[in-house]
């Protein structure tokens, strides 16, 4: 019976990612059936803090063996979107009297993915020389931006080198529903069937 990685202690995860993204399997996108090459980086909400500190293990791991790793937080580049279009300030003096669903709007405009987010990728992984883009800040997004958006939003972008996406929940396949992103395991409205669970892809 296969092992479950997803489920194992930490050390052993970061064994098993070091493995799989230092691979030249991985880094010429083999195996990939011609699909994007977007990897799910699945893991328990609640070892959010845990998978911060192994991916900056990975980083470093990884940029010792001569692999150049492009780390973007979504929450943070939203922050810098939000500054740079002088909405920032408006956004903090909204927040204690909007109602949740009008800041959800005025946000989802802002940080629209086709329009706002996904130029604001292109123009990071056009200003620097790397071998693997790593997308975090998934859930402190939640709802203003929505992971499959992103990924969808990505494909014609993010396409030349592999892109892991750390994900808080589960990314599963079922003949009946298709492959959904669920985040924090409660949330299956989100189909999204091009990426690939790292933990199923042979080193």
């Amino acid at each position: 019976m296969k092992k479950d990685i997803a489920k194992m202690p930490m050390q052993e995860r970061l064994q098993h990612l070091f493995s799989v993204v230092s691979g030249q399997r991985f880094l010429n996108k083999q195996g990939l059936g011609n699909e994007v090459p977007f990897f799910i980086c699945p893991y328990r909400p609640e070892e959010a803090v845990e998978m911060e500190r192994l991916q900056r293990q990975l980083v470093n791991r990884l940029e010792q063996a001569g692999i150049r790793i492009l780390s973007i937080n979504l929450y943070d580049l939203a922050v810098d979107i939000l500054k740079e279009r002088d909405i920032w300030e408006q956004v903090l003096e909204l927040e204690p009297t909007a109602s949740k669903d009008q800041l959800k709007e005025l946000l989802q405009g802002v940080l629209d993915p086709e329009a706002h987010l996904v130029p604001a990728i292109a123009a990071k992984l056009q200003s620097v020389e790397f071998d693997v883009l790593f997308l975090s800040g998934v859930g402190e997004v939640f709802p203003y931006i929505r992971s499959h958006n992103v990924l969808n939003n990505l494909q014609s972008t993010a396409k030349d080198q592999p892109t892991v996406m750390f994900f808080p929940g589960s990314y599963t396949h079922s003949l009946e529903t298709g492959a959904s992103l669920d985040l924090f395991g409660r949330l299956h409205d989100d189909k999204y069937y091009r990426a690939f669970n790292i933990f199923h892809y042979e080193a």
